[in-house]
């Protein structure tokens, strides 16, 4: 019985020395506002190319990389979750992180719309931004399959709207596209002022984030 008791207290102890190593580990990436969203999104493409679902573990955040999972605390009530990044926002506000409906309800914070959150990390998509405040906007002008007609959408676009224009080979839904560019931005009204102008020339683009 004596060495039956030792055993287990030696696992207890060791138990809560792994707990205390990992909550030593955790690296905090933000606190701040979270918000959900789900109601008239469900279905939609994420700006990662997903399509977004509700019921998933999912979230948008403005600048860490896609496929980053997190794990988000709700520091009114001590709830946690892992969501990942597949999507962009919020843009409302000092919200750090908008999360798909059943995140928020595992956090419950349904009926108050918002919680005040910790974002810690658990696996990178990618480098993790030093500022995760500082966004780069760009102007979409084309997409193309193949890289051909890109490249000449380019030149064609460099001899009226001068430098800025380049062209990417970006990996979506399994299958390479080639994406005509425009600029890079640090805010988003900046980048609708040239789009405003491209638009008059004839180019019909958009703004996209690009972190």
């Amino acid at each position: 019985m004596v060495h039956k008791t030792r055993f287990i207290t030696t696992l207890a102890v060791l138990a809560l020395l792994m707990f205390s190593c990992a909550e030593e580990e955790a690296v905090v990436l933000q606190e701040g506002t979270a918000s959900w969203y789900g109601p008239g999104f469900h279905g939609q493409r994420t700006s990662s190319g997903e399509i977004y679902d509700a019921n998933d573990t999912t979230a948008a955040h403005r600048t860490l990389p896609f496929d980053t999972v997190v794990r988000v605390v709700n520091t009114e009530n001590d709830s946690t979750i892992h969501v990942r990044i597949n999507d962009r926002g919020p843009y409302v506000g000092d919200r750090i992180i908008d999360l798909s409906r059943y995140a928020a309800e595992r956090l419950d914070m349904m009926e108050e719309g918002t919680a005040h959150v910790r974002l810690e990390l658990v696996e990178a998509g990618s480098p993790i931004p030093e500022d995760l405040s500082r966004e780069l906007f760009t102007i979409q002008l084309a997409e193309y399959s193949g890289p051909f007609y890109a490249g000449r959408f380019a030149e064609d676009a460099l001899e009226q709207v001068g430098d800025g224009i380049r062209v990417e080979k970006v990996r979506m839904f399994q299958r390479t596209r080639y994406m005509v560019y425009y600029g890079q931005y640090e805010s988003m009204g900046k980048a609708r002022e040239d789009l405003i102008r491209l638009r008059e020339m004839g180019y019909n683009g958009f703004v996209k984030q690009i972190n």
